[in-house]
């Protein structure tokens, strides 16, 4: 721009004796002042993000055996943070004999003074027929079954409890069988393998919680 300038400023000295206006020579020739910046548009209200809470989030703490040890992580703390009471539960995934996920049970102690000492929650498909209910079978012992409990969009819940006697059987126990009836075939019978492979060192880890 200073080039233009001096440029412009030339051509009107040079004008001048030739009897031509000086002025009106420079504001032919002189550069026009640049042009401003547009103002910043604010954005509008609607566009601006308030954030929202963080939540706790599940991550895989440590292994046993064939059960995987499920926390909560605080938001509010540092990974590399040491939570004092991080809520935590046994976690393991059923498959069927194809090897394709059908289920999830996820084991965590109660607090005393019922019955049940252990609550599990055990996922299924949506397309289970619920009034056959789940049988749960620990090794050779006796089945038991239970009602479920509610259907949400990623598959349907049983809330189970466990007696002392249950934790005790699964501890000493090898395996257990989780069985569940397909509504488009009710006469089926799917058995899923429940391994109790690590179960012990997992279910004590979390009553130290």
């Amino acid at each position: 721009m200073q080039i233009t300038y001096r440029t412009a400023l030339l051509m009107a000295l040079l004008a001048a004796p030739l009897g031509l206006n000086a002025q009106t020579a420079t504001d032919e020739t002189a550069p026009q002042a640049a042009e401003e910046p547009a103002p910043a548009i604010a954005p509008a209200p609607d566009d601006l993000s308030l954030g929202e809470e963080a939540i706790p989030e599940p991550y895989i703490k440590q292994e046993f055996g064939d059960w995987k040890l499920q926390c909560l992580r605080d938001p509010n703390l540092a990974e590399t943070a040491e939570p004092a009471n991080e809520p935590c539960q046994l976690f393991q995934v059923l498959q069927d004999d194809q090897g394709t996920n059908v289920a999830e049970v996820t084991i965590f102690p109660l607090a005393d003074g019922g019955k049940a000492v252990a609550g599990a929650n055990i996922l299924v498909p949506l397309e289970t027929l619920l009034s056959a209910q789940l049988t749960i079978q620990i090794d050779n012992g006796n089945a038991r079954r239970y009602p479920y409990s509610f259907c949400s969009p990623i598959g349907c819940f049983a809330r189970v409890g466990f007696t002392n006697e249950d934790i005790a059987a699964m501890k000493k126990g090898a395996q257990a069988k989780v069985l569940l009836r397909p509504a488009p075939a009710p006469d089926e019978v799917v058995t899923l393998d429940m391994s109790l492979a690590g179960f012990t060192a997992g279910f004590d880890s979390l009553s130290l919680k």
